[in-house]
């Protein structure tokens, strides 16, 4: 692991991503994406992989998913072969920002709190739909301000719980990205965020087993590295919840057709 390792680095290591909105934004993201068995799918930023193994299973398409971090891509190739998935569902590294791929290739391309990370979040929605086929849809399941300015608590709190470089924007900025790559008949559904749901969320994602085994590798981490003990300090100062966080951060789907 390198000297100083990053927010996302802790997370490929114990083998454990977050998405706001749990499986219910994911299917609500295939349905609104129009994904059925005949669907190829792109997962942009899959993180351990649960969500292109998710729609691999309960749909029988074809899955590529695709992050920055090699061992986010171990982590998600370790899970395919567990769930007996490979013959459907494929991982590489790559920047969303730089999608590896050629024109018009994916039925459907996603991403699940993702979008708010690249400084060029533009450049990134504009690959997105580059690499997506006529006709078919562009779908982000992103984290969003729903008052701005967000008070300082509000914007510590995200940052520790989503990540530490994670950007919102307003859901009109979310869906001005979409229009600028030239997607057309843009829907929209803005959530707030229940804490309560997105812990229930990570159980449904992962199973009792999933979530021991990570617990498991947290431990691990934690009696063997102390630069994940100061992580996890930072984590528990910062993780009381304000008390009007729903007034200020919620969530987003944000779903573009390319003509």
């Amino acid at each position: 692991m390198k000297d100083q390792p990053t927010f996302f680095d802790f997370a490929a290591e114990v083998g454990l991503t977050k998405h706001i909105g749990g499986i219910a934004a994911t299917e609500a993201l295939i349905e609104l994406c129009h994904i059925d068995r005949d669907s190829y799918i792109l997962d942009v930023g899959c993180g351990v992989g649960v969500t292109a193994c998710f729609i691999a299973t309960k749909v029988g398409c074809r899955v590529v998913g695709v992050d920055i971090l090699e061992r986010m891509v171990q982590r998600s190739k370790e899970r395919a072969a567990r769930e007996k998935l490979t013959h459907r569902v494929k991982f590489r590294v790559a920047d969303a920002q730089y999608l590896p791929f050629e024109d018009h290739l994916f039925d459907a391309v996603l991403t699940e709190s993702v979008t708010a990370f690249p400084e060029d979040k533009q450049k990134a929605v504009s690959e997105y739909a580059r690499v997506t086929k006529p006709g078919g849809y562009v779908g982000l399941n992103e984290t969003a301000w729903l008052k701005v300015p967000p008070p300082p608590e509000v914007i510590a709190w995200a940052a520790q719980e989503v990540g530490a470089s994670v950007t919102p924007l307003t859901p009109d900025e979310w869906t001005g990205l979409l229009h600028t790559a030239g997607l057309q008949e843009i829907t929209t559904q803005i959530h707030t965020v229940d804490i309560q749901d997105e812990a229930k969320g990570i159980l449904q994602r992962y199973g009792w087993a999933g979530a021991l085994q990570v617990m498991g590798r947290m431990l691990r981490l934690y009696a063997q590295n102390p630069l994940y003990r100061d992580f996890v300090k930072k984590v528990r100062q910062g993780g009381i919840v304000p008390d009007h966080l729903n007034e200020y951060f919620g969530y987003g789907l944000f779903i573009g057709r390319k003509g």
